[in-house]
């Protein structure tokens, strides 16, 4: 199984940095700013930063659901490498948020984008999978035939 996964579990391991970045981002804006936990309120400059943060917290588990389904059941390859984009537009997001509300759009923007891709293939291949296993009809053979 784990071979069959690889390109999964690599950009996993890669997006738990990248949170674990953003969170250690969070912490030196704390004492930059001397926000003192459990505060999450002060200087506008700690507030972005802290908001940021937590918008990729919040969308976290999406991601990673949405990029194992479409990886399992439609394509690792084309899967991890939206992933990829998706961690990209992640980090884009944080620090254009983290200069400027208005400068976090696009990497927001491409983020969601990436998320409903990831949301469609994963949607596609599970009900390839589905009426493969229990109707023994294979879309992806049917299409190769024309």
């Amino acid at each position: 199984m784990a071979g069959n996964s690889i390109l999964l579990a690599a950009l996993s391991v890669l997006s738990a940095c990248q949170q674990s970045y953003f969170a250690l981002q969070v912490g030196k804006a704390r004492s930059k700013y001397k926000v003192i936990p459990p505060a999450v309120s002060g200087s506008p400059e700690f507030e972005r930063i802290f908001r940021a943060q937590q918008n990729c917290v919040e969308f976290y588990p999406v991601f990673m659901i949405t990029l194992w389904m479409a990886g399992l059941y439609f394509n690792q390859v084309f899967a991890t490498c939206l992933g990829l984009v998706y961690v990209y537009a992640r980090y884009q997001y944080f620090w254009g948020y983290s200069e400027d509300a208005k400068k976090r759009i696009t990497g927001f923007r491409l983020s969601l984008g990436v998320l409903a891709l990831l949301t469609i293939l994963g949607a596609v291949g599970i009900a390839n999978s589905f009426l493969d296993e229990y109707l023994d009809f294979n879309v992806a053979k049917k299409l190769r035939h024309l």
